[in-house]
Parts: structure tokens; C-alpha cells; sequence
């Protein structure tokens, strides 16, 4: 449960479009900081399928149910504890797959929450103090995974690297996931 007194959250719909109360505006839900969909795009069954992803009436499909069926390589990614953190469901639905804006947010489409969806371009603004987690998971993919980044994007991530450096709360997550995991995102120091 999310106490929003806390943190000036207010739910951006009550409800959803079908009429029903917004159950992801009232709990935690653990996120891909990278979308699924941004690295699942590298594969074949994430782009086009794959033989053995049928269904019982002979149809095709792809896409993320397709990869966690046959890749191994997109289900080690789609796990990664370093990809994986904690936001409020209705947050994480909302932003979808969607790019980090270079703006900043502002106030008021979440209450007091730092943070802006921009449907229409199909971008989410952050505030300041998360933009380098982010660089730092984009980083870390890009290099352990060979995840494509755009040229614009690499840097990005490289100047919010450098401008926000980890804290030490991030420091603490990355050996506590290396302990399960087996591995630190280097980019954490």
C-alpha cells in the first residue's frame, strides 16, 4: 500500500476507462527501469516469433510472451535485479515504454510527484535525483547485454552519469544484488 500523504501523491484517474476503481493508483509494483519492450526489440521472437510460439489454434505470436518462451538470453535480461525497481502501479502503467524526456517535470498531474508523462510524444520526465539510477541502468545494459542505444540517448545517460552521482543508498542495492545475483552494475561506485 502507498501512504500518499508521504509523498503528495494523488492519483491521476480514480478510475479506470471501463469504470472500475484505479487498483494500480494503491499499490507497489516492480518495474523495468528499461522497458521490456527497449531491449526485447534486439531479439527475432520479440520482432517476428518463432516456430514453437503457437497457440493451441495454430496462431503465431511474438513479442514478449514469444522471448520469455524461447530466449534464454531475454529471460536473463527480463530478471536482471539491477533493471528491476519499485514504483506505484498506476506510474508504471502509465509510462508504458516510454523514453526519458530531458526536461524536467513538474508538479501537478500526480499531486506533488515529480514526474510527467507526456502521451502524445510518448515521453516520461523524471526528477533530478533518479536521472542518474537511470543513466546507470541504461549504462550497464548497453554494455553487458550489447542493448542499442542511439547515439543522442548514450549520451544522455552519460552526462546524467557524470552530473548525478550514485548515492549511497544506491551503492548498498548494488552489493545487495550482487550478493543474489552474482554480479555489480560497474557503473556503481
Amino acid at each position: 500500500m502507498i501512504d500518499k500523504k508521504s509523498c503528495g501523491y494523488v492519483p491521476r484517474n480514480k478510475y479506470t476507462k471501463k469504470g472500475k476503481l484505479n487498483i494500480r493508483a494503491n499499490r507497489i509494483e516492480w518495474e523495468h527501469m528499461i522497458p521490456a519492450q527497449n531491449f526485447g526489440q534486439q531479439f527475432s521472437c520479440w520482432r517476428d516469433g518463432d516456430a514453437k510460439c503457437i497457440t493451441s489454434k495454430g496462431k503465431h505470436y511474438k513479442g514478449r510472451k514469444c522471448c520469455t518462451k524461447v530466449n534464454k538470453q531475454y529471460r536473463i535480461m527480463q530478471a536482471d535485479m539491477h533493471n528491476l525497481f519499485p514504483a506505484i502501479g498506476e506510474l508504471n502503467a502509465d509510462r508504458k515504454n516510454y523514453r526519458y524526456d530531458f526536461e524536467l517535470p513538474s508538479q501537478g498531474q500526480y499531486g506533488a510527484c515529480e514526474f510527467n508523462v507526456l502521451f502524445k510524444q510518448k515521453r516520461a520526465r523524471v526528477r533530478e535525483e533518479i536521472r542518474g539510477i537511470i543513466a546507470r541502468d541504461y549504462l550497464y545494459f548497453h554494455k553487458r547485454y550489447s542493448m542499442k542505444l542511439s547515439k543522442q540517448e548514450l549520451k544522455k545517460y552519460q552526462t546524467w552519469n557524470k552530473q548525478y552521482p550514485p548515492s549511497s543508498w544506491e551503492i548498498e542495492r548494488n552489493k545487495q544484488i550482487s550478493k543474489r545475483q552474482g554480479n555489480f552494475n560497474e557503473f556503481i561506485q
